[in-house]
């Protein structure tokens, strides 16, 4: 999923190196039928944009996942979900 959230955000200009992006990542197993299952994964994005750049990255996280082999290959048996906390750089 980062790495289609890096290519989008890359087409927009924004630049995802180390010390601008990163996600925290967790998940849920559970117990459904007496079989361990995920079933739910969460995603924080952390992303440090230009100023201005702020609507941009909001815009590509609204359509990134429709395009991310990953999530699309799971979608409708996990539960995916994310979130961004964008930081607009003063530079």
């Amino acid at each position: 999923m980062m790495g289609t959230l890096a290519a989008v955000l890359a087409g927009k200009k924004i630049k995802t190196f180390e010390e601008l992006y990163s996600a925290d990542v967790e998940g849920d197993i559970e117990n459904v039928n007496g079989v361990l299952k995920i079933t739910q994964i969460r995603v924080k994005y952390n992303l440090k944009v230009p100023k201005g750049k702020t609507a941009d990255a909001r815009d590509a996280l609204s359509s990134y996942i429709e395009g991310c082999p990953g999530a699309q290959s799971v979608i409708g048996c996990i539960d995916i979900s994310d979130e961004a906390d964008i930081v607009e750089l003063d530079e």
